[in-house]
């Protein structure tokens, strides 16, 4: 996009700030970052401003000459060198979906002393919006200028990122985001894929006004500049201008919010002139313009009395009468859309039909379709990947892996669309030999588009995920690493031709299925892994073992031994229970009748031996004596 827009569309003077007390319902939620600025800060205007925050990279400056600058946020700001990588962002987490106004400043003053103003792109949610191209115009370069747009956030956070061209740094000054009304400016017809970047923002009749730089508010926080630099006549007719202190009625409305001050003051042509406004636009895309009148002319109380055509490029394409639609002092507004312009200057013409024709405000913005976005959960897969190999800053992983499509992804990474063309996946990663020490997250399963992945000649350790092995990957180079443990069974399940791991210390069985791919036209090395075994050209896996552990079999024959030990102990247990059954019948006598039946017996013995000694007694002296 043309640095015009920057010239165009605010004076280089404003400022943005939006109170913290406004009634406007989706207000609760904005963000105001001094960019470069060490501290928080409140403005002139009670704007609280956040110390720089949300950024991926770069460093701090001070604008060469502070004092010529009116607001603090303004004299700081913060830039990205190549060695912060050639793509840097803000992101602002834990977002609302909704649609959210989004304005920088952005400014050089020779802050680096080189007298050389940047070459870089800006981009918004994956979309490419901005472009400054060196040199810039000198009071551009000196005091900087704001741009703002609309865009609808759905994922939880806002991507402002910056893209450098060549070795230029990057520069922002200040960035602020706003929630707004999802349903402004024609979203509900245009739809949600389509940011609206400003071409231009006018107030008719009187001079610049919006928060930063007046006391008169917009609940959206917009600034409004003042036309004259970009209206005209097609005669000598005198171009004049009205104003009322009265009560505006429809203003501060949903969706658009416009504000009562811009409906106080209006441009008109005097006579029958023809008043005419040129914008310079880019021919490459659609625009919305936004028309506003009040009838604040108390002398029109009819409707006739004032009635005026308006000519696009030449084409009439509505004819307005303000008190025929809202009568006086009521603001009405209406858009048209323009299509297949063939010019970068387009034409507005307000031509007077009865009375003179006449303006309170117009806005022109692009329509700028959204690009594709990389699909979520491989962003995931890749922000988890980022920081397991500790991607370093100079490779620039910031922000959306694929978007823009316009710029290059992230160093080392391919991209392409799906089969849908509804959004970017993951094809490619080559980071070889870029001094990574980390290891491979489990997220990279998320990656189900991966068909190449070089990780070789760094320094990368831990275990191979099991969700490595993808069906769409086909290329694999892990060599010259320090991997560990076994090599995963989902890899010999996959499509690979080339599998390159070696010098790693892998170990275990390598799937048969694996090694099969040299044998099926493909390539495979695993030399240089002392625990590796199994196939051939390896040595052989000890008995029951394989991928660093038990094999099935070894698993087996131990399941088959615990149940042979275990029925042997219920048989050992059977055979005693069996044995003490049978003892059970045989009744033994007391212990203490036992004892007395034992005595009873010695007593009975001892008795017994008197006896029969009294008798033999007895029977020597009954014998009769017989002389010799």
């Amino acid at each position: 996009m043309s640095l015009v827009f920057f010239l165009l569309s605010l004076s280089l003077s404003l400022s943005l700030s939006s109170s913290s007390a406004s009634p406007y319902p989706y207000a609760g939620l904005s963000y105001h970052i001094d960019c470069g600025g060490p501290t928080d800060s409140v403005d002139p205007f009670n704007t609280a401003w956040l110390s720089d925050r949300f950024f991926t990279g770069g460093a701090t400056s001070v604008v060469s000459e502070p004092l010529q600058f009116r607001h603090p946020q303004e004299k700081t700001l913060r830039y990205f060198p190549l060695s912060a990588g050639k793509k840097n962002c803000y992101i602002i987490p834990n977002l609302p979906s909704g649609r959210y106004y989004i304005r920088t400043f952005t400014v050089y003053d020779n802050y680096d002393g080189k007298s050389h103003s940047p070459s870089f792109d800006v981009s918004v949610e994956g979309t490419f919006v901005f472009s400054w191209r060196s040199p810039w115009p000198e009071d551009l370069a000196r005091t900087g200028a704001y741009s703002d747009l609309f865009a609808f956030v759905s994922d939880s956070e806002a991507d402002v990122c910056f893209y450098s061209i060549a070795t230029d740094p990057p520069v922002i000054g200040s960035l602020q985001l706003i929630r707004v009304d999802p349903a402004s400016y024609n979203a509900v017809s245009i739809g949600q894929n389509y940011i609206l970047v400003n071409y231009g923002r006018f107030t008719c009749g009187s001079d610049q006004f919006g928060p930063g730089f007046s006391n008169d508010t917009d609940l959206f926080g917009r600034s409004w500049q003042n036309d004259k630099d970009v209206r005209s006549t097609d005669d000598d007719s005198p171009v004049g201008s009205l104003s009322t202190r009265n009560t505006i009625a429809n203003t501060d409305q949903s969706p658009n919010y416009f504000p009562m001050k811009l409906y106080q003051t209006a441009t008109l042509v005097g006579g029958k002139g023809v008043l005419v406004y040129e914008l310079q636009l880019d021919a490459k895309l659609d625009y919305l313009l936004w028309f506003h009148f009040a009838e604040i002319d108390s002398s029109v109380t009819k409707s006739g009395q004032r009635v005026f055509d308006i000519l696009i490029n030449g084409k009439n394409v509505n004819r307005i009468d303000i008190f025929k639609e809202v009568g006086t002092f009521a603001a009405y507004s209406w858009s048209y859309t323009v299509k297949n312009l063939s010019s970068t200057l387009l034409s507005v013409k307000l031509q007077s039909v009865a009375g003179a024709a006449l303006i309170s405000g117009l806005e022109s913005y692009a329509l700028v379709p959204a690009d594709v976005a990389t699909v979520p959960e491989q962003v995931v897969a890749m922000r988890a990947l980022k920081d397991s190999l500790r991607i370093p800053d100079r490779m620039g992983w910031n922000g959306d892996p694929c978007a823009p499509t316009n710029w290059d992804a992230w160093e080392g990474v391919t991209c392409h669309l799906n089969k849908n063309e509804t959004a970017l996946v993951i094809s490619g990663i080559d980071l070889g030999s870029q001094g990574l020490k980390g290891f491979i997250s489990d997220q990279i399963s998320l990656l189900s588009n991966l068909a190449s992945l070089n990780l070789s000649s760094n320094s990368l350790g831990g275990t191979l995920p099991s969700g490595l092995g993808q069906k769409s990957l086909n290329k694999l180079d892990l060599s010259d690493n320090q991997f560990s443990g076994s090599i995963p069974q989902s890899l010999a399940t996959s499509n690979l031709q080339l599998v390159l791991m070696n010098n790693n210390l892998l170990e275990g069985q390598v799937p048969e299925e694996l090694y099969s791919i040299g044998v099926h036209g493909g390539s495979i090395d695993l030399y240089g892994n002392k625990g590796l075994c199994g196939v051939p050209s390896l040595p052989d896996c000890p008995l029951f073992w394989e991928n660093g552990g038990l094999s099935k079999k070894g698993k087996i024959a131990i399941a088959v031994s615990c149940v042979f030990v275990f029925c042997l102990l219920l048989l050992v247990l059977y055979i005693i229970c069996i044995r003490r059954r049978r003892n059970d019948y045989d009744f033994g006598l007391p212990q203490d009748l036992m004892s007395l039946a034992a005595k009873r017996n010695r007593y009975q013995r001892q008795k017994s031996l008197m006896l029969l000694e009294m008798e033999s007694q007895h029977a020597k002296a009954l014998t009769p004596f017989t002389p010799r």
